[in-house]
């Protein structure tokens, strides 16, 4: 996929983040109610996959 324009690029960047949205939320949810990890754990995961955008990805997008 080539992409040229500045709205090509944000709106497929929209569109990867909102499928990672879905799929790590599907992700959560099956490990609430399969395994029955606590809402704490959870919250901790999200913590940690965001300190991980903030500190990794998004330097590398900019």
């Amino acid at each position: 996929m080539v992409i040229h324009d500045t709205i090509e690029i944000s709106s497929a960047m929209i569109a990867f983040t909102c499928l990672g949205i879905v799929l790590v939320g599907g992700l959560l949810v099956v490990m609430r109610l399969r395994h029955k990890y606590h809402p704490n754990l959870i919250g901790a995961l999200i913590g940690a996959m965001l300190c991980f955008l903030l500190l990794e990805a998004l330097p590398a997008l900019t």
